[in-house]
């Protein structure tokens, strides 16, 4: 398997991922209260109206993975979590685009 379909067979794995609240916080060793902070700054959404019957993608576990590290690692609020975040999704967004215009 080549490593543009390891990275698209990842992909589809991160898109399809369904986990409840309490699988991401134990996938992410977070705490709940932490993970509606992320929700209240917009850094993520879940599906669902009900947190009961929230659910997250592997997308959103992956953004909650690395706003545990920031918070853990440098002390990062979770405002500052949140932009990093989104600088994060900016960058990989561009990389593609960058992508597409070299491969063409």
């Amino acid at each position: 398997m080549s490593q543009e379909q390891r990275q698209q067979a990842a992909l589809i794995v991160e898109e399809q991922t369904d986990l409840t609240l309490a699988e991401l916080c134990r996938a992410c060793a977070a705490q709940a209260d932490f993970i509606h902070e992320l929700i209240a700054e917009g850094a993520i959404e879940p599906a669902g109206r009900d947190p009961a019957a929230w659910r997250f993608t592997g997308v959103q576990l992956r953004h909650v993975s690395v706003a545990v590290r920031l918070r853990r690692d440098l002390g990062v609020n979770v405002a500052g979590a949140a932009l990093a975040l989104q600088l994060l999704d900016e960058i990989d967004a561009l990389r593609e685009r960058l992508r597409g215009i070299v491969g063409h």
